[in-house]
């Protein structure tokens, strides 16, 4: 019998075992049988209650395994307590496969998606688009509706806490987010929704991947979204199932079996809202009586196509202002107000940006129109700057406030426009000057490719949203077709004259005294009146 002691536990491959040096090796015992004999190797690892034996056929075989045994034992080889083998035979026996990980939710998937968006640093609207948009198709992926208790906080906790990063989580010092603790009046839906959220495979399902496309193609009264939302909404749903298959959360993309067909998506511009240059001028007349620091400021969106947010963003050091003739202005970014809740700043009400469809460090070159220029040169000349350079603030020296610029609007439409017109469409929002601008550009033959160079857009959406006339420009219009008319009328004239001993009255119809003739062969003969067809 050889004997070795010492004991321990060690974490072999990562798993904690026990594991003993204390083992005891007997000699190789013979077993009688009314057949035969075989051979047994037996010995006893410290800790485990019974001892290890093996028989073999042959007196040969059993010394050689209790040789093996032995050798381990004499090299100081741990053994496994649990099995009584060296740790070198352990590790070498079929490991039981892992438990496979439990399946992943919608829920899961999406919050996990929202997240990793967040961390790219996508401008406020769009995370706020992006919660909007999967809160209206998360309701439908649970596997039964909620309580009633329940039912009308879903929407709000799905927006304010599940797919909103910044407030959910809070970022750690090692540069990780933290989850936060829920608001104690979500935690039971948010409880609830855990439970009952759909594993993410059942989109597989053609049913409920048509469901979810039905429910985000609805308002919360039911009633159908408009086309240019269920786009937006359906484009993150896509997104989301994409994320999951990259992740090894689903297999194939539902979304074309689905079979669903999204409305037609309308983004044209009403053409009832472009101002004409008229009334234009009138609207910042009444601008300049009410707030003269904030003329130029609509004048930058009328004549140079800028947008709210890009206004906000000119300094000084951006602008080519000569005395006479033409300027320019390099646009280089771009502060729309957003509400602090999706920025990466909460404390800051705006969050400066590189312009919209541009990269970082990307500049867009916009011509100034004479007019434009005079007036900015009055407006530095009497308002000044701010220390930074920026020409547009507010009385406290900050940015002009979308409540401030909006109210000041509305004051100015009641004074310069009628009753009729500010009951319309007509120039209803400041933006609607720049629609004004981007179509005056177009109407005026400028190339398409330049004005959607100006305009900070694609080409395809230029001519898609923006190519519109503006009010005042159809009556100008129309009397180019009349004057087309007229010019092929005189052509016409000494024709008709061979043909036609009477010459009529241009304004006075001609009515055939004939017979009504036959269906078919009815004829009329008419002359020029001097109305519009």
């Amino acid at each position: 019998m050889s004997r070795a002691q010492a004991g321990g536990a060690i974490p072999p491959d990562g798993e904690e075992r026990r594991i003993t040096f204390d083992v005891r090796v007997w000699s190789v015992k013979e077993i009688r049988l009314k057949n035969g004999s075989s051979w047994q190797v037996r010995w006893q690892v410290a800790g485990r209650p019974r001892p290890n034996t093996r028989n073999f056929a042959s007196k040969t075989a059993a010394e050689s395994r209790r040789a093996e045994i032995l050798t381990a034992v004499r090299k100081g080889e741990a053994f496994d307590v649990e099995t009584g083998l060296p740790l070198s035979e352990w590790r070498a026996l079929p490991q039981p496969a892992p438990d496979p990980a439990p399946e992943r939710t919608w829920l899961a998937v999406a919050r996990d998606f929202v997240d990793a968006k967040w961390a790219e640093h996508q401008a406020p609207g769009t995370r706020r688009s992006l919660s909007e948009a999967l809160g209206s198709v998360t309701p439908a992926l649970f596997d039964e509706p909620p309580p009633a208790r329940l039912a009308g906080l879903v929407r709000e906790a799905l927006a304010g806490w599940v797919f909103r990063t910044g407030s959910r989580t809070i970022l750690g010092p090692d540069g990780r987010r933290v989850e936060n603790e829920p608001p104690e009046g979500w935690a039971e839906v948010l409880a609830w929704m855990e439970q009952h959220s759909r594993p993410i495979s059942d989109l597989a399902d053609v049913a409920v991947t048509r469901a979810a496309l039905v429910t985000l193609s609805h308002r919360l009264d039911g009633k159908p979204a408009a086309a240019n939302t269920i786009t937006w909404r359906r484009m993150f749903f896509s997104q989301v199932i994409t994320f999951a298959i990259t992740h090894g959360d689903l297999e194939a993309n539902p979304l074309p079996g689905a079979q669903w067909t999204p409305p037609r998506k309308v983004v044209v511009v009403d053409r009832r809202a472009v101002v004409d240059h008229g009334r234009a001028l009138r609207l910042l007349a009444a601008v300049a009586e009410r707030a003269p620091e904030l003329e130029a400021f609509y004048a930058c969106i009328y004549y140079a196509a800028t947008r709210p947010g890009e206004t906000q963003e000119l300094t000084i050091d951006q602008l080519t202002l000569p005395e006479t003739g033409w300027g320019e202005v390099a646009l280089e970014g771009n502060n729309p107000e957003v509400s602090p809740l999706w920025s990466d700043e909460p404390d800051q009400p705006r969050q400066a940006r590189e312009l919209k469809h541009r990269e970082k460090g990307e500049v867009r070159p916009v011509p100034l129109h004479p007019d434009l220029v005079a007036l900015l040169r009055r407006h530095i000349e009497r308002f000044g700057t701010t220390p930074d350079g920026r020409i547009f603030r507010s009385y406290t020296g900050g940015a002009v406030k979308t409540s401030r610029y909006l109210t000041v609007w509305r004051a100015a439409r009641n004074k310069a426009l009628t009753p009729a017109e500010v009951a319309s469409p007509l120039a209803r929002r400041p933006y609607d000057l720049r629609h004004a601008a981007v179509s005056r550009w177009l109407n005026a033959g400028v190339p398409p490719t330049q004005v959607a160079e100006w305009a900070g857009h694609s080409v395809r959406i230029l001519l898609t949203v923006y190519a519109k006339c503006i009010v005042g420009e159809e009556k100008r219009a129309l009397g180019l077709i009349d004057a087309s008319f007229a010019a092929e009328q005189q052509t016409a004239e000494p024709r008709t004259a061979r043909t036609q001993p009477l010459a009529p009255n241009p304004n006075t119809m001609i009515v055939s005294t004939r017979s009504p003739q036959t269906p078919g062969n009815h004829r009329t003969s008419t002359a020029p009146t001097g109305h519009r067809p």
